[in-house]
């Protein structure tokens, strides 16, 4: 409750004794300005809650530092709330640009390592169809490389299904150990 005739700066002068009556009296007066004020630089509604929530803290912690010959203590919590409201608002900006600095190496690396992954394996799949016999390395081109099914393989070859059956088997075994891939 009010107190009754006591102004603002006599309340900050006895907050500034560690008066807790004093301090909520304070609170109730200013509440709504200073969240007012935070939230316009802020924006965010929970963010904003916090600020406010920190002004508060500085306004308990400094009130002895409140000179009412400099200006007015409406002047002076809102100063304080308006900096604490830019100083969130920097903080949030600089952690969000240090987060997208921190990602882009990463994501420029992941994209290397991936091309360079690749070509290795391509070039390791290019070294194993060349341990292969010609007949097992024909069958498995254009099965895996043309698209081709056994069947077809076996039509453009010229040579029974079977045949091409038992070529792929031991092209597909021969490249399966080569490779190192599990059994």
């Amino acid at each position: 409750m009010p107190v009754p005739g006591a102004d603002l700066a006599a309340l900050l002068t006895r907050v500034a004794r560690g008066d807790h009556a004093a301090f909520a009296e304070v609170y109730d007066r200013v509440a709504a300005p200073v969240f007012g004020t935070v939230r316009s630089v802020v924006r965010d509604p929970s963010l904003s809650e916090e600020v406010t929530q920190e002004v508060f803290v500085e306004v308990w912690r400094a009130a002895s530092r409140f000179d009412a010959c400099k200006g007015s203590p409406m002047a002076w919590v809102a100063t304080i709330a308006h900096r604490r409201a830019v100083d969130r608002v920097r903080s949030e900006q600089r952690a969000a640009d240090r987060d997208r600095r921190s990602a882009a190496p990463l994501i420029a690396y992941d994209d290397v390592a991936e091309t360079v992954e690749d070509n290795l394996d391509r070039e390791r799949v290019r070294r194993c169809l060349g341990a292969l016999t010609e007949l097992q390395r024909e069958a498995v081109t254009l099965a895996y490389y043309g698209g081709y099914t056994y069947r077809e393989v076996a039509g453009l070859l010229g040579v029974p299904a079977g045949t091409v059956n038992t070529r792929m088997r031991d092209g597909l075994i021969r490249l399966r150990d080569c490779l190192g891939a599990a059994r």
